[in-house]
């Protein structure tokens, strides 16, 4: 089954709108920043931006506990300014993703005010609420942002739930009339004009009946609750009637964020048969390089190795194919850099090439590719060294849990496990220049912007015709010339699963063939593929082929015309 969908051959750029472009001055990006670097988008080639929450917000867990879903932010513009924002990128052909987060709201929300007003508010049932006391919480579930899973209201003498921060309480999407609620939401944005939903941690919306227990790892605290909700028993039920209710109406696009997604659950998800989301974003490749030690999780500063990397991103390509759509990322709002995680971020020109080599790897598969702001110029993790150098509640709340609390690692093993891990490396500023604050913000910026935006930066990036925007931006022209990159058949090169340092494949749809080779490591190797003597290099990040030899970091495609 071939995908024709008009996004099939699409590239999406995320952006993260507090940390993209500030217009007035107050250190936070906007709306109106945006706006000004419509033409920046439009140049590197992309389809579709995605945009991060802009919705009004405490800002507890930077947007995604929302308090009113159809209201902008103060701090990123106005209704007028979003709206102005849709009509300018559609008239330069491009369309407009917003995030949905409905697994939650904030706890300033109207429906959750009401709701923690008595035990019988009409609004009581939009949430998950169990009859607990101060010292015995409804289950062992744990929060993803440590800490317990549940939250004493002492005046009702309930607890509700809560998966993320105490002020993010979990939907009850059991209650039809919080689904309503979400398909009515949801059209009025569309009505809009907005292109399609990004659905933060859709994948948990269906808790299972009774709550039980989660398992625990040996001396935990608390139990994991994503065994227990994610792919949760009514979660495609939900999704089909959102996709009827609000889907079938518009020409939109989805794509769901799936924590504990399988190959066999994403063909549920993304079914190319259009019945519940277009695509997911699966986290198993993201999850490779954790720690050992189950009780630390994500949290160490070891790099993957590749044959572990090539395996999982493999599965994914063959076990979708005809059936379903992946999504393709390298990196988010949520991970660190993907050139100091996956890449080689010590030396100016071993982060231009492996930062090209990674995007070689990703753009030639199938899927759809995200771009997260800056990765088409190379940005790289920030110099973090201490605790209080941290925003990221997730990342300040591991540590005092792991070093503080459980006493299970020391604090400066953490901080360097910080360093390489926090979701704070996603969202320093953007650096557009080199002047003080990188022509993020004339006023002092949320975050602090990397050191090295002197050296790395959009305005350098622009001006060399070897850098990695302009490799991005060949990269996007192949995918929407080529067909075969959006349906040819996926296959590693022969021998490539036990090779420790490249990373080989094919992509073939009976007209054409490309050969995508990548040297994952710094060290100059020798490798025959055998590339047929009619095939020519399509691209790569040398400027001479040296055939069998692989130099550091290098990648290069062949195209043999049938």
């Amino acid at each position: 089954m071939e995908n024709q969908h008009w996004w099939s051959n699409s590239v999406v750029y995320q952006i993260y709108p507090k940390s993209f472009q500030d217009s007035n001055g107050d250190g936070i990006g906007d709306l109106p920043g945006i706006i000004q670097r419509l033409d920046y988008l439009a140049k590197l080639g992309v389809d579709i931006i995605w945009l991060n929450p802009i919705y009004a917000s405490p800002q507890v867990d930077n947007g995604y506990d929302i308090s009113d879903y159809h209201a902008i932010d103060p701090a990123f513009g106005t209704m007028d300014d979003f709206k102005k924002l849709v009509e300018l990128a559609h008239q330069k052909g491009i369309k407009i993703v917003m995030d949905l987060v409905v697994n939650h709201t904030s706890d300033q929300h109207h429906w959750f005010i009401e709701s923690k007003r008595s035990n019988n508010n009409r609004y009581r049932d939009f949430y998950i609420w169990r009859d607990a006391d101060p010292e015995h919480a409804p289950n062992n579930w744990g929060s993803y942002f440590s800490g317990s899973a549940w939250h004493y209201d002492p005046q009702t003498k309930q607890s509700y739930l809560h998966l993320f921060a105490p002020e993010q309480p979990d939907l009850n999407w059991e209650n039809p009339l919080v689904r309503q609620g979400v398909y009515q939401m949801m059209n009025w944005w569309a009505e809009l004009g907005v292109d399609g939903f990004r659905m933060d941690v859709i994948s948990l919306i269906s808790k299972p009946a009774g709550l039980t227990d989660a398992p625990k790892s040996d001396n935990s605290q608390y139990g994991n609750p994503e065994t227990m909700v994610a792919n949760g028993p009514r979660v495609h039920e939900f999704l089909q009637e959102m996709h009827q209710a609000v889907m079938d109406h518009h020409q939109m696009v989805t794509v769901g964020e799936t924590p504990g997604v399988t190959t066999k659950e994403a063909r549920k998800y993304a079914n190319l048969n259009d019945r519940e989301l277009n695509m997911v974003f699966q986290f198993e490749h993201m999850s490779l390089d954790g720690n050992p030690n189950p009780q630390l999780g994500k949290w160490y500063d070891q790099k993957v190795k590749l044959s572990l990397l090539r395996e999982n991103l493999s599965k994914w390509q063959t076990e979708l194919a005809g059936q379903a759509w992946n999504s393709l990322y390298w990196n988010n709002h949520d991970q660190p850099r993907a050139v100091s995680r996956f890449g080689d971020d010590s030396t100016e020109i071993y982060r231009e090439k492996s930062a090209k080599m990674l995007a070689t790897i990703l753009h030639f598969q199938q899927g759809t590719p995200y771009i997260y702001e800056g990765e088409e110029i190379g940005m790289t993790n920030y110099p973090f060294h201490d605790l209080s150098d941290y925003n990221d509640l997730e990342s300040i709340n591991a540590y005092h849990q792991l070093v503080d609390q459980a006493h299970l690692l020391d604090g400066e093993t953490m901080l360097k496990y910080l360093a390489f891990h926090s979701r704070d490396n996603a969202r320093t500023p953007m650096q557009w220049d080199d002047t003080t604050h990188a022509g993020f913000t004339t006023g002092q910026p949320w975050l602090p912007v990397n050191p090295n935006h002197s050296q790395l930066n959009v305005q350098q990036a622009l001006a060399d015709p070897n850098s990695i925007f302009y490799y991005y931006q060949r990269l996007i022209k192949l995918r929407h010339e080529l067909p075969v990159i959006t349906n040819g058949q996926y296959a590693l090169v022969a021998g490539n699963l036990e090779d420790p340092d490249v990373y080989a494949y094919t992509r073939d749809d009976g007209q054409q063939r490309l050969w995508i080779i990548a040297n994952f490591t710094k060290q100059t190797l020798q490798r025959d593929f055998s590339i047929p003597k009619a095939a020519t290099r399509l691209i790569s990040n040398y400027d001479d082929d040296q055939l069998i030899t692989l130099r550091p970091y290098e990648a290069k495609v062949y195209q043999q015309i049938y």
